[in-house]
């Protein structure tokens, strides 16, 4: 039987033990959140330098979920359909995100100390770039997710690849927005955002969102087993 996107989606979370590294996830942003507000010079306490932090710590587990969801496909002799699995991690990211924004926002108008001069500058275009950032990164995750079959090996490479190109990537700094996530996620959280930034985080979803995965699928159909269409 072909698997459905919503039936997908139920999968994306449908487990205790991904329901448990949601919270986590979630818990660990906060904890971050308070710590920053707590240790941060005041011109530092804003919106976008607490979303800067808080959604990139949050985006290293994201990819997770995408792997944890494209190692369904390898079980049993028929083996669901690629997309809606791959667009399926859109849920967990996207409450990643959402629920981040609260959090920043939350923890800045809460926080009894001092804040910067303007605290909510961007927070528009912050807010929309959290929720992009964390859906790149999960499609990083159901990418190496197909492209890897071990998912501690896949986890580490969306870890080790990303920052090992921004690494190797220093010397020509102009270059980093165009291909590597960090790159980019650095752009959508200052919440700087320019037609050009714009057009450079459409390449890095191309190359990490779409490119990754369509090779994974390949290698995926490839490696045997019969995948539904």
């Amino acid at each position: 039987m072909t698997e459905t996107f919503p039936d997908a989606l139920r999968r994306s979370l449908g487990t205790r033990a991904r329901r448990w590294l949601l919270v986590g996830t979630l818990v660990a942003g906060l904890l971050a959140a308070v710590a920053l507000v707590a240790a941060a010079a005041p011109a530092d306490r804003t919106f976008a330098g607490l979303s800067g932090t808080v959604q990139s710590l949050m985006s290293v587990a994201t990819p997770l979920f995408g792997i944890l969801l494209v190692s369904d496909l390898r079980r049993g002799p028929v083996r669901p359909a690629v997309l809606p699995t791959v667009l399926a991690v859109g849920l967990p990211a996207v409450v990643i995100g959402v629920v981040g924004v609260l959090i920043c926002a939350a923890t800045l108008a809460l926080t009894p100390a001092e804040v910067a001069d303007e605290p909510w500058r961007n927070a528009g275009t912050v807010a929309v770039g959290s929720v992009l950032v964390q859906f790149v990164a999960g499609l990083v995750g159901t990418g190496l997710g197909l492209l890897v079959r071990s998912v501690v090996v896949a986890f580490l490479a969306t870890i080790v690849l990303p920052l090992g190109l921004f690494a190797l990537l220093g010397g020509v700094e102009a270059a980093q927005p165009w291909l590597t996530p960090f790159g980019s996620v650095r752009n959508l959280l200052s919440g700087e955002m320019t037609a050009l930034r714009w057009v450079q985080w459409l390449c890095v979803l191309l190359i990490w969102g779409v490119g990754l995965n369509v090779a994974g699928a390949a290698v995926l159909n490839r490696g045997g087993g019969r995948v539904a269409r």
